[in-house]
């Protein structure tokens, strides 16, 4: 393992003057700043187990944010716990998928190596991150036994695609089925699968209610939904405060993210400009106040995933960076590291001080969604 301050202190010393606008600027967090979100990140730390066993008490500490492991495929795992510990994250979620740290032809020997490591980091994986959609997807018995060896009860669970061209009533139905049979698969290793709340356009689940209405009746122990804000309001906009609410036993894991709608200028005539921009939390249009003040009164427990699915530009790198970035094998860092740290950090800043703001401030009278004339 590898980290910043592992390159000597001639060059970390140069990297940090060269950055320290930037820094500085409200781009980043300075070296001090840094240094109280990892310490203040490790005493928010709970037991691993806490996720899938205990809903926190109402206005309870924010739960731990936790960093999804596809903005690491630049690194290894190894280094990415390092760059993780630095960001201030207490907890980091894995991807067991084609192209991730863990691909699921070596789920049985990697993942328990890469949770081995994240242990004696310190750091918590309160769930894994999964391509698993129904009882028959590819190694999904390998996966879902090593779950269970490694006392890892929570996976995301990618949802199917509505095909248009086609009655909706009789996807539904083989849906429903799916889930089922999911469910008891599920049921025999004691883990839960939350299927992730995806806004494009043929995704069941966008809005969330259509996946709810779906599993009524399926033990919540088994299945569940992680309900991405951000997707949920580009799809549905303020509908968010109805449909988080019916999810009830439901919701298992949060995804975090914050966009915009964009009128773009480039479309061809007669297609409909707007478009969904992620852009960084807070410049956007996703209500986290009242948002995580809803969590906060419902005993959520967690865990948050963290997702930086936008552009970035960094000083000195000609092209906006995508943190989001591509496959292991295939993304090279294309920025300064010590500028991609600082850029984790920005939104576990973000994110914490936000949640503090929820908690302290009253909840403001009801409003409408229509602005005055």
């Amino acid at each position: 393992m590898h980290s910043l301050g592992n390159r000597g202190a001639e060059n970390a010393g140069g990297e940090a003057e060269a950055l320290n606008g930037w820094l500085d600027s409200g781009m980043g967090h300075t070296r001090r700043r840094a240094l109280a979100l990892l310490a203040a990140g490790a005493a928010m730390l709970p037991a691993r187990r806490a996720w899938a066993d205990q809903p926190s008490a109402p206005g309870a500490a924010l739960p731990a944010l936790a960093l999804v492991s596809r903005h690491l495929q630049w690194t290894s795992a190894d280094h990415g716990l390092d760059v993780a510990r630095q960001a201030g994250f207490p907890a980091i979620i894995w991807t067991v998928r084609r192209g991730a740290h863990v691909e699921p032809a070596a789920v049985r020997t990697e993942l328990p190596r890469i949770i081995r490591a994240t242990q004696a980091a310190g750091l918590a994986t309160p769930m894994v991150i999964t391509g698993i959609a129904d009882a028959q997807s590819e190694g999904v018995e390998a996966t879902l036994a090593t779950m269970q060896s490694l006392d890892i009860r929570l996976y995301r669970a990618a949802a199917p695609r509505y095909r248009y061209d086609a009655p909706f009533q009789p996807q539904y139905d083989d849906f429903r089925s799916k889930l089922e049979r999911l469910a008891k698969l599920n049921e025999t290793h004691g883990v839960t699968a939350a299927f992730h709340t995806h806004a494009y356009a043929d995704t069941i689940g966008g809005s969330a209610w259509d996946l709810w209405m779906l599993m009524r009746g399926i033990d919540p122990r088994f299945v569940g939904i992680n309900y991405d804000i951000g997707h949920v309001m580009a799809k549905g906009g303020a509908g968010w405060r109805e449909s988080i609410r019916a999810l009830g036993p439901y919701l298992h894991s949060v995804s975090v993210k914050d966009f915009r709608w964009d009128k773009l200028d480039t479309v061809p005539a007669g297609q409909w400009p707007w478009r969904t921009r992620l852009v960084p939390p807070g410049e956007g249009m996703v209500n986290f106040g009242d948002f995580f003040r809803y969590l906060q009164t419902s005993g959520f427990g967690g865990p948050l995933e963290t997702y930086y699915e936008y552009l970035v530009r960094v000083p000195g790198v000609a092209a906006p960076f995508d943190m989001l970035g591509t496959d292991m094998g295939k993304w090279q860092l294309a920025i300064p590291e010590a500028a991609f740290i600082a850029l984790l950090q920005r939104d576990v800043q973000f994110y914490q001080q936000a949640w503090t703001t929820a908690l302290t401030t009253p909840a403001p009278p009801p409003f409408s969604v229509k602005a005055p004339n």
